[in-house]
């Protein structure tokens, strides 16, 4: 069994390496799943939730989620690949490292007017519109961390050119790792 971690800002294509590797046979765990189910619980927004969770449980909380609900899907047998969606910041990293052998980060880079408009066609509840709440949401994830694990990551995939390119590159990663 291999466990990896993708990351990357809001819109860089990140849900597209995961669609890929689902078709490969691999589970994936979506640490954004994760808070946007909190936030729904508690009846606040996902930036809220992701913010407050951190502060009312350390760093770690999010990966701590995350890391559980994967041993579960371990216990009940599962031993193909999984990957952790939206790791954001470097504390996560080195938890997962601790909890799982040979873990590693995939990061994919987009800039940032490219992952504007990606954002404005998707509209998921929690992608911004305005460009001002998109920078804001960034300097969010960056404040998380983000930065560095996309700096400090073992493969980073540059998300600019055409889908089908874009798409070769993930295959490429997929079969060298799972």
């Amino acid at each position: 069994m291999k466990i990896f971690g993708i990351s990357g800002l809001p819109g860089s294509g990140k849900s597209l390496v995961s669609e890929l590797a689902v078709e490969k046979g691999a589970i994936i765990v979506s640490m954004g799943d994760i808070i946007r189910e909190e936030a729904k619980k508690r009846g606040e927004d996902s930036k809220t939730t992701a913010t407050n969770l951190r502060k009312e449980h350390g760093k770690y909380i999010v990966a701590e989620l995350t890391i559980a609900k994967i041993k579960g899907i371990i216990e009940d047998g599962f031993n193909n690949t999984i990957i952790v969606e939206g790791i954001r910041s470097p504390f996560e990293v080195n938890l997962f490292k601790e909890n799982f052998k040979d873990f590693i980060i995939l990061s994919i880079f987009a800039n940032p007017n490219l992952r504007f408009k990606r954002l404005q066609n998707r509209k998921r509840e929690d992608d911004s519109q305005n460009y001002e709440e998109f920078v804001n949401r960034d300097q969010m994830e960056l404040n998380f961390g983000i930065g560095t694990v996309i700096a400090l990551s073992d493969k980073i995939i540059i998300n600019e050119g055409s889908l089908e390119d874009y798409k070769n590159k993930i295959n490429e990663f997929l079969e060298e790792k799972m």
